[in-house]
């Protein structure tokens, strides 16, 4: 990398309140320096370094961003935008989805060392699985993770009657990418991917559809374009390889829906509430569910005066989130 180069990263690691990526940076320009016989320079800036990562960076100080305004104009009908506070480690997932994650989350802070060796991020992730499994959770928690805007598209802005109007506004959004690095969430994405010959007005959706493709396959901006469905089986086939990682969510085995439980009630008092039994009574429930019968359980006891959850309360609490996902 020059460095002419460098100081671009630099400067776009900054504006993204990205230090890894900053701190990173500056030692390759420290390394290229002395590579260049330029070794004062060199142990200059590796000694500021030294001293932005003992007192705090800048970057480091302002991890938070810059408030994104709502997109304007017919982009607005077109994505919602906000900057989500999840972590990571606030979710409770099996292990192997938590290292796909860290993966993604690896690949993107390290991107501009990838791109130095002609390597690609992983950036296009195509989630599938059941309703409340944590898909729509993941698209917010890699945003926030990486300190970026949540861009949500909204489908009913997005597809239209008119012939031809759907594939130009999937255009907007795909321009929205280039100009502003975002987690772009394309939620319910079987509406856009369903297979093509499959409705009766087949020639607009495959028109829509053979957009997407095109759009995805020249895409090669900065952050990430997350479409989760919870019908893959309505998916066109075409669609599976133009994503870096298909990753499925399942309902949460005995063993997770407990650490559920236990992480959602760990200020609560649990004292004598047998964990494994109720979990078992959870099993075939989302995570989603698990974790809001859990705060049912958790409000009915501060409303009746203190914070005691017994397993009774939140048998009861899982009973009755099971009749409603059967009634829906």
């Amino acid at each position: 990398m020059t460095t002419a180069r460098h100081i671009i990263s630099l400067l776009k690691s900054h504006i993204d309140g990205d230090e890894d990526r900053f701190m990173s940076t500056a030692m390759q320009l420290a390394a290229h320096e002395a590579r260049q016989g330029h070794g004062k320079l060199a142990d200059e800036v590796k000694t500021l370094i030294d001293d932005a990562k003992a007192k705090g960076s800048s970057v480091e100080r302002r991890r938070s961003p810059v408030p994104l305004a709502q997109p304007k104009g017919e982009l607005g009908s077109l994505l919602t935008a906000r900057y989500p506070t999840e972590r990571l480690t606030d979710m409770v997932m099996p292990e192997p989805l938590e290292t796909r994650l860290g993966r993604v989350l690896l690949e993107q802070r390290q991107q501009e060392r990838l791109r130095e060796h002609g390597l690609r991020p992983r950036r296009k992730l195509l989630l599938i699985g059941p309703p409340g499994a944590g898909k729509t959770l993941t698209a917010a928690t890699l945003a926030g993770e990486l300190k970026l805007p949540l861009l949500t598209v909204v489908l009913d802005g997005l597809i239209t009657k008119f012939m031809g109007e759907t594939a130009s506004k999937l255009r907007l959004v795909f321009d929205a990418m280039a100009n502003t690095r975002g987690v772009y969430f394309f939620d319910e994405f079987d509406a856009i991917g369903a297979r093509r010959g499959e409705r009766q007005d087949v020639g607009e959706i495959r028109r829509v559809l053979n957009s997407f493709l095109q759009f995805l396959e020249q895409d090669d901006s900065q952050g990430l374009v997350i479409a989760a469905t919870n019908h893959p089986e309505l998916l066109d086939t075409a669609l599976f390889r133009r994503f870096d990682d298909v990753i499925e969510y399942v309902l949460p085995d005995v063993s997770l829906i407990e650490r559920l439980l236990r992480a959602r009630l760990g200020d609560f008092d649990t004292e004598g509430l047998g964990w494994s039994a109720v979990a078992r009574s959870a099993v075939d429930l989302s995570h989603a569910e698990v974790i809001r019968a859990a705060e049912d359980a958790a409000k009915a006891a501060v409303l009746a005066g203190g914070r005691r959850v017994s397993a009774d309360a939140l048998g009861a609490a899982i009973e009755e989130r099971r009749r409603a996902s059967i009634g829906t």
